[in-house]
């Protein structure tokens, strides 16, 4: 399973499959509220192996499976 479908598997058991598209902002839908950012920030560190830090869990850095996508992307590449 590649990076994408992980996520969004992740994400979808958040929101009883309520996510249509990769870009669809999932804070601003109000699929998941403040709370939902611990638990993703542990699932990124944990699958990814990375290590997050405050300023990578701002909204825009999280709110779509592309941009965790691209956070993660970032975070490899030593971002």
């Amino acid at each position: 399973m590649d990076k994408i479908e992980k996520i969004r598997r992740f994400i979808n058991r958040f929101t009883g499959g309520k996510v249509h598209s990769d870009t669809e902002d999932i804070f601003a839908e109000g699929l998941v509220n403040s709370l939902f950012i611990t638990q993703l920030a542990v699932f990124i560190e944990m699958e990814f192996d990375l290590e997050l830090q405050k300023e990578d869990l701002e909204i825009k850095n999280i709110c779509s499976v592309d941009a965790i996508v691209s956070l993660i992307e970032t975070k490899k590449a030593g971002g």
